[in-house]
């Protein structure tokens, strides 16, 4: 037994110190692969991916994501915990329609670390690596990660596949419109899709569209976009608006 505990320290040693150094990893290059790319991979024989810098990515495409997906990203430390209360409270009424609660930062560390699940292994690791990326990245490095690993359809890795599968043009090139189209599907990137519109993409990417202009103004959320390109000439009037 006491050789078993030694070996078994070893073992989560070395794993800790693995997972730490490929953290230390992306937080300057992309990850090669992930786990959910591999078995999509397997699943489906190939993927579409090409990361690009932040700077390649334009405007519209991150103001989407954080207008579908995390508001309140410039202001939290990895996790909102009024999201996550209202998450428990919906899902305790409602077991059969389960609400997530995730931020950017839990979805990047799931998409780049972990693997897809719902198991509470898989949440504790969330959380871990949560915090790690939090400690040590950026937020618009976490988001720049964000904006080149996640699903965005089906085999489809990242907002510049997704703009040249969706639209034919780089992610530089979205409009507003096209932007929110993309980030309309990222619920469900294999059930929802640009082409053909669905009724549910085109509604959301409505009020997605209206959120981006609310974002779009404020001090934080342009401190994020434009923390890695040259701010523009632009009076900050707007507010920003909630979920």
């Amino acid at each position: 037994m006491r050789r078993f505990l030694q070996k078994l320290k070893k073992i989560i040693f070395w794993v800790l110190a693995l997972h730490i150094v490929f953290v230390l990893y992306c937080w300057v290059f992309n990850p090669p692969i992930t786990v959910t790319q591999l078995t999509n991979m397997v699943k489906y024989g190939g993927i579409k991916r090409d990361y690009i810098s932040f700077s390649e990515m334009g405007k519209a495409a991150p103001l989407a994501v954080l207008a579908a997906e995390d508001q309140v990203f410039p202001d939290h430390s990895g996790f909102d915990w009024k999201s996550i209360e209202k998450a428990i409270s919906h899902n305790e009424k409602k077991p059969a329609k389960i609400r997530g609660a995730s931020t950017l930062s839990q979805q990047v560390a799931k998409n780049v670390f972990l693997w897809q699940g719902r198991s509470w292994i898989r949440k504790g690791l969330e959380v871990y690596f949560t915090f790690l990326i939090e400690t040590l990245y950026s937020k618009q490095r976490i988001l720049e990660l964000y904006l080149n690993v996640v699903e965005m359809g089906e085999g489809i890795f990242g907002i510049e596949a997704a703009a040249q599968a969706s639209f034919g043009k780089s992610a530089a090139q979205l409009s507003y419109s096209e932007a929110s189209q993309i980030a309309a599907c990222l619920p469900n990137p294999k059930v929802y899709k640009v082409k053909p519109l669905s009724s549910y993409v085109a509604k959301r990417s409505g009020w997605i569209q209206r959120q981006m202009r609310n974002l779009e103004g404020d001090p934080d959320i342009r401190a994020v976009i434009d923390g890695a390109r040259p701010k523009e000439k632009e009076t900050i009037t707007n507010k920003k608006g909630k979920k």
